[in-house]
């Protein structure tokens, strides 16, 4: 599983420290994305972590021209993520780096480590149990679940965490799912976990790379890699991308046998709640929705919807509504985001096959997405553009997709800009401080087998 930035904070607020969490979960740092092949099949561009050196929309243009690939050009961290560096020294303060970056895990450890956190430092209560039904209170709220070995769990306010069951948001509530296949077509998966030798290089990227009818993702941890295939069954047969992935592990894991690997089929639907925040009922995770794990949204959903509930939670019954107003309202244009930014990979793309020409069918791009690509033919995104505070991908996300898929560098604004003579000196600057990292950082590997060999000093329970 891929994580975003975000879960350094998250992490370091509930108390677990870097070190515990790396070996416990066999995680590995990520710095970002590598897209492979989007544009025509022969290419590969970055998206990083870590912003564009500071300076305008339009001296960052300005400086780049156009003439490089662009997150080289404003940014340091391709160059170290090639490399499979770590993005932080040994002796830094946990969740201190050089760098801006997250995290790839074994999602099982991640859960048993979060399970263990929170029942023997953290006080919380954990029943395993199957829920039978809710129990309904008088005002159609939810007074308690029915479990099948403990009896009713009651309680003022209920988080759906039930999956795509959604059987708390959908099963008792109602509230309707919003289909996003018209824009996002992709509906199944295959996986597969390969094991690596000892020694071998950890990427530092989540790897992206298109193939005919969707994309196959590439996550390397210390002991295996996940690999996974991305399809939309409407262009693509079962078969067909079984074939394709063991085309891509034939290509990348060539000491490795496909056919003694068990491949295991996911399929989803690309969606989300019509309401998120109902009554007292709150849903969260794949009870809320999934989308395609093209950009590591899924849980980074989970922690940007906890951290507004922590902000804005009712202080009393009466209170509910208006925060599940606020919520509601919030986290769908959160998801209309997302959905869009998503979108933004498929209809740069130049192949030529029928699953990319349909992508590029004007009536499945959402009419927002459509008007800022136009509006971007003449400018850059900028922060402008992205009214909310926290928004999950800004200005310079877009930057890194829109110009690594091959759009031109708008033509220079009219009027001078005041900042492009510094821009252009921190740009230059950029050369400096990659020979600086790329000397110094060490090596993914060198950093997780270093760490997994001392001693884990964990606090004391």
């Amino acid at each position: 599983e891929g994580t975003w930035p975000t879960m350094r904070r998250t992490l370091s607020r509930i108390g677990i420290s870097e070190a515990e969490f790396l070996t416990a979960c066999d995680a590995s740092f990520k710095q970002g994305s590598r897209f492979i092949g989007w544009r025509d099949g022969t290419d590969a561009y970055h998206h990083p972590f870590t912003p564009p050196v500071e300076g305008s929309a339009a001296a960052l243009m300005a400086g780049w021209g156009g003439e490089s690939a662009f997150a080289d050009a404003v940014c340091a961290q391709p160059s170290v993520a090639e490399r499979a560096l770590a993005p932080r020294q040994p002796a830094m303060p946990d969740y201190a780096g050089a760098l801006n970056y997250a995290y790839h895990l074994d999602a099982g450890k991640f859960a048993a480590l979060l399970r263990a956190h929170a029942t023997e430092r953290l006080g919380v209560v954990h029943i395993a149990d199957h829920v039978e039904h809710v129990v309904p209170g008088e005002d159609g709220t939810i007074a308690a679940v029915a479990t099948r070995a403990h009896g009713e769990v009651a309680g003022d306010l209920f988080i759906d965490c039930t999956g795509h069951a959604a059987l708390l948001i959908g099963g008792h509530f109602g509230v309707p799912f919003v289909d996003r296949l018209g824009v996002l077509f992709n509906d199944r998966a295959l996986a597969v976990q390969v094991p690596v030798a000892p020694g071998s290089a950890i990427t530092a990227v989540t790897d992206a790379t298109a193939h005919e009818a969707g994309w196959i993702w590439d996550i390397g941890l210390p002991t295996r890699r996940g690999v996974g295939c991305v399809y939309a069954s409407a262009h693509m047969s079962d078969d067909r991308a079984a074939g394709v992935l063991t085309d891509y592990l034939c290509r990348t894991a060539p000491d490795c046998d496909p056919a003694a690997l068990s491949f295991r089929q996911l399929q989803f639907r690309s969606g989300h709640r019509e309401r998120f925040w109902v009554g007292n009922c709150l849903a969260i995770g794949l009870s809320a929705g999934f989308l395609e794990p093209l950009e590591a949204s899924a849980i980074v959903l989970i922690e940007l919807s906890l951290d507004a509930l922590v902000e804005d939670f009712p202080a009393h019954r009466t209170a509910m509504a208006g925060a599940a107003a606020r919520f509601n309202a919030r986290f769908r244009q959160r998801w209309d985001r997302i959905v869009a930014f998503l979108k933004l990979h498929y209809v740069l793309s130049g192949r030529q096959e029928p699953y990319w020409q349909a992508h590029r069918d004007p009536a499945s791009i959402p009419p927002d997405l459509a008007a800022m690509l136009d509006r971007w033919r003449h400018r850059a995104p900028m922060p402008s553009d992205f009214d909310a505070v926290d928004e999950l991908f800004p200005a310079a996300s877009h930057q890194y997709v829109l110009y690594g898929m091959g759009a031109p560098a708008p033509a220079p604004p009219a009027m001078r800009v005041e900042d492009e003579a510094a821009v252009i000196d921190r740009m230059a600057k950029l050369r400096q401080r990659v020979r600086t990292l790329t000397a110094s950082l060490p090596t993914n590997r060198t950093y997780l087998d270093n760490l997994a060999a001392r001693p884990l000093l964990r606090e004391a329970r």
